[in-house]
């Protein structure tokens, strides 16, 4: 694990290895997780080195509880908790193993980036 905070060019490659989606498919799933991030995403705090909490439009539950099963399918190290947040919003927390924790920072870092955050 590097000590240098990614930049978004590395966070363009947060697809790991480890992922069972075809890769003709990846950049179709990245599109859908850039869309959901730039309409919805409200903040992100980084919460453990394990685990992101995303700030999301509650309007979007339906979507991204779509969203993110069907990347639980294909990347089953990642682990997606909802809760009901305050003014509307809704709590999603990702996490992943310590040997993921690369691929949760690039996810941070694209987030952020694609909803037009700083971190």
């Amino acid at each position: 694990m590097t000590t240098e905070p990614l930049t978004l060019s590395q966070a363009d490659d947060w697809v790991p290895q480890a992922c069972t989606l075809p890769t003709a498919e990846q950049p179709l799933r990245i599109a859908e997780f850039d869309d959901l991030f730039a309409t919805s995403l409200h903040g992100l705090e980084r919460v453990a080195s394990t685990r992101l909490q995303l700030r999301l439009d509650a309007r979007t539950e339906a979507t991204t509880r779509d969203l993110t099963a069907r990347e639980t399918g294909c990347c089953s190290f990642f682990t997606f908790d909802y809760a009901p947040g305050a003014g509307g919003e809704l709590l999603l927390d990702v996490s992943v193993p310590p040997a993921h924790v690369a691929v949760l920072d690039a996810l941070a870092v694209r987030a952020a980036a694609t909803a037009g955050l700083t971190q």
